[in-house]
């Protein structure tokens, strides 16, 4: 069933056995997993089922450094499939070295291993419509998958791993109609979470405010919030009673700290030798899932150089110097004022346009008129209209040389966080405050990765490298915090001294409060997150229906016996 909470009336009280609070990828994977259960559940979807301009006002709040994080309504989208309404498709898991304690990396460490989630990676793909569970080229495409560049095996990097894409799929309009005839699942849509109700260690209910000023209440048996890396901080933090008086699961002051992104940018130049075959673009497996290479950094290298996670992508020249004179990169400079802020931002970065590049812009799209006129044809046909679009620009350079496309794991850091505002949203509440910030390692995994490609590219005879190591910093922080991962502010850990939930997610200080989402993660991996987002949703459901199941036992030993007598 779905319904509209402003068509209940103010102040019901709705039961159930399991209240979700969040329908992105996260909420919506989990609730999935209850279809035909037995189990009661309600789903909470803080917004409407597509985009509305009211609720999305509601993720409005303070920033405390602009030039370094996006505004708090960009990058998330409060309507059912939250993020995923816009997410780019990237999918790859975490690797078993993000799960360790690294004595390298202060902070790192989960309190489970990589063995305890890989078990619902494959069905997690499968869900995020990533085709099969294989991220080894050798294996993904049949005969392989083509290499990067002839030759070129750069000895402290992996160059068989691979990332593959979703359609991108809208977990929201994909599984609407499942969850709608769910006869167990109750979905309630523009319902907004403003408080966690809970007395001592029990969560009693969730209360839920409505645009047109009404209060619901829903009581349940076990409640997970499922809200994002920065709502959820928020809502536990503004849940505050005499039993909690710092905030649901914040006993230690850790809701909020150690939030984290990535560390990303593009970077340097690398030349390939004149004559060197280079594929810098995407394979399709079997099923028509896009699958492209990566340079990983090695486990082994990471521990011997002390140094985070990081990948690599070969990548066209920066779109706003016109000086890599290709039309379609000038037609798309250009083109910046149309295109939404999420991916303007990601290929302009900070750039004015001047009159002068402009002009130049101008020249490259006259020069090739035909090139730039058959490019957008083709795009729209393998992205616009696709149902599995094309998932990013791929343009060769005329001159062998790519731009490097970097994706950095960003370290634990107890002093960037999110916190309670000044503001206060249209209900009351407090708004978010987001203080973003990074550590010098941050930067030293770039550039030690940088380092160690350029001694690699040089021993191959196949290639060069060439970047200034004083300009990483500026470049990897171009465009301060890496898009929609937040990631961290209520991290897993083994106590509440050093993390907000449990090895089973549940919230420390309560016995029936979870936290499913990136919110959890300790550490930010290489990865972009949904993947691994679904992957432990999945592993929560597996985790309450076992908690469930001694009550449902018990109800049906109390038919029987009644039955019987």
């Amino acid at each position: 069933m779905m319904l509209e909470a402003s068509q209940l009336q103010s102040a019901t009280v709705l039961s159930t056995q399991l209240c979700i609070v969040g329908a992105g990828p996260a909420g919506i994977s989990l609730a999935l997993q209850f279809i035909g259960s037995g189990i009661d559940v309600i789903l909470i979807a803080g917004g409407k089922a597509g985009h509305d301009e009211a609720a999305q006002a509601l993720y409005a709040g303070e920033v405390a450094d602009d030039a370094l994080h996006s505004p708090l309504t960009e990058y998330r989208h409060r309507q059912l499939g939250g993020s995923s309404a816009t997410w780019g498709g990237r999918c790859m898991p975490f690797d078993p070295i993000d799960f360790e304690r690294r004595d390298f990396i202060a902070g790192s460490g989960w309190p489970i291993g990589h063995d305890d989630v890989a078990p619902y990676y494959p069905e997690a793909n499968v869900l995020a419509e990533a085709g099969d569970f294989q991220y080894d080229a050798k294996k993904a495409v049949e005969g392989g998958m083509r290499p990067i560049a002839e030759g070129f095996n750069p000895v402290s990097f992996d160059n068989d791993r691979i990332e593959r894409f979703s359609c991108p799929t809208d977990f929201g309009s994909r599984y609407r109609h499942r969850l709608a005839h769910a006869a167990n699942i109750r979905v309630l849509l523009d319902a907004h979470a403003v408080e966690i109700r809970a007395g001592g260690e029990k969560v009693e209910a969730i209360v839920l405010r409505t645009l047109d000023g009404k209060e619901i209440t829903v009581a349940a048996e076990r409640h997970v919030i499922a809200t994002g890396g920065i709502e959820t901080a928020r809502l536990l933090l503004a849940s505050r009673s005499e039993a909690h008086p710092a905030g649901i699961g914040n006993a230690g002051d850790q809701v909020g700290r150690n939030y984290l992104c990535h560390i990303a940018g593009t970077y340097g130049e690398l030349a390939f030798a004149p004559g060197t075959p280079v594929f810098h673009g995407y394979d399709r497996a079997w099923d028509g899932v896009y699958c492209r290479r990566r340079m990983a950094l090695r486990p082994e290298i990471q521990r011997e150089h002390g140094v985070g996670n990081v990948v690599m992508r070969l990548h066209h020249p920066r779109l706003p110097d016109p000086a890599h004179g290709r039309g379609i990169l000038s037609a798309i400079y250009l083109a910046k004022p149309f295109i939404s802020y999420e991916y303007s931002k990601r290929l302009h970065g900070g750039d004015a346009m001047t009159p002068g590049h402009v002009l130049r812009h101008g020249f490259n799209i006259l020069r090739e008129p035909f090139g730039v006129a058959g490019f957008l044809l083709n795009w729209v046909k393998v992205r616009t209209l696709a149902a599995r679009k094309f998932p990013s620009l791929i343009v060769a350079p005329r001159n062998n040389r790519f731009t490097l496309d970097i994706h950095a794991e960003q370290v634990p850091n107890l002093d960037s966080r999110v916190t309670l505002g000044a503001g206060l949203d249209i209900f009351g509440k407090p708004q978010a405050r987001v203080d973003w910030r990074y550590k010098p390692k941050d930067i030293e995994t770039v550039r030690v990765a940088l380092e160690l490609l350029r001694r690699d590219a040089a021993a191959t005879g196949r290639a060069s490298l060439d970047f200034d190591p004083e300009g990483v910093a500026e470049a990897m922080l171009r465009d301060g915090a890496y898009g929609g991962h937040h990631i961290g502010t209520a991290r897993m850990g083994p106590n509440p001294d050093t993390g907000v939930v449990d090895r089973e997610c549940r919230v420390f200080g309560t016995d029936n409060l979870y936290v499913s989402g990136s919110a959890i993660f300790p550490t930010s991996s290489q990865a972009n997150p949904t993947l691994t987002i679904v992957a432990f949703s999945l592993r929560l459901a597996a985790h309450l229906k076992r908690e469930f199941l001694p009550k449902r036992s018990e109800i049906r030993t109390s038919a029987i016996k009644g039955a019987a007598a």
